[in-house]
């Protein structure tokens, strides 16, 4: 039976939100913003491990207290300039220790909303796919494609467009190959990489609650989000 392992790339700056400090330490509801796609990837009985890639430089994670979520966390000193490059190099770090038909799950630091649901989909939907696949929504609003100038030049179709969510979940040595081959400067997310090599991953239905904190209000937002979910556990 195949095993699976989660990847969780975190070496960026998030130079978007202007905050101090790297956007995966950010203060939120009391934790750092890492803190909650540690704690829920780890808390899945079927992850045996979470890969965390840092960057070589990072000092904030070994003085962080990551109490509820370090349990199954092995930090990678290993990140690139890209989301890709921190990707391969962590994948290339663990190659020793996964099989070729391992599942990887790859999920964004600066997700910290995603449900226990949402997860327990993807693997059930995916766990027996030939290709992999990632959790993502069908686009709701009517897309505009500018001139570059802040000026609308066409309206797109919507209709069979989604936005990708991670996680993301392929097998270890086809997300290697694909990563390896389509180069870490020209694709965005691990499935672009992976439709470069001619295969089509599934799409399961994410959930608008599982956000990207790219700008300041997003983080804002994530915060209620995480603060309503610790009420209805009370």
């Amino acid at each position: 039976m195949p095993r699976y392992f989660a990847l969780i790339p975190a070496a960026g700056s998030g130079s978007r939100l202007g905050a101090a400090s790297p956007k995966q330490y950010l203060p939120l509801a009391g934790k750092p913003l890492l803190y909650y796609a540690l704690k829920q990837l780890s808390a899945h009985e079927l992850i045996r491990e979470v890969y965390v890639v840092l960057s070589p430089d990072d000092t904030l994670f070994s003085r962080t207290d990551w109490n509820g979520a370090r349990q199954k966390a092995r930090p990678l000193y290993c990140g690139g300039q890209t989301r890709a490059a921190s990707v391969l190099n962590g994948l290339t770090a663990i190659r020793g220790g996964l099989e070729d038909d391992d599942w990887l799950l790859v999920h964004d630091a600066a997700r910290p909303c995603l449900s226990a649901g949402a997860l327990d989909r993807l693997i059930d939907e995916v766990g027996w796919d030939e290709t992999g696949g990632l959790l993502a929504i069908p686009v709701a609003d009517t897309l505009k494609r500018d001139d570059g100038k802040g000026r609308v030049i066409a309206t797109e179709r919507r209709e069979s467009v989604w936005q990708a969510q991670t996680p993301q979940m392929f097998r270890y040595a086809v997300l290697l190959e694909a990563l390896q081959s389509s180069g870490t400067g020209s694709v965005t997310d691990e499935a672009g990489a992976i439709e470069k090599l001619g295969r089509k991953p599934k799409l399961v239905m994410g959930e608008a609650r599982n956000l990207k904190v790219t700008y300041p209000e997003d983080l804002e937002l994530a915060e209620r989000i995480i603060k309503a979910e610790k009420e209805e556990e009370r």
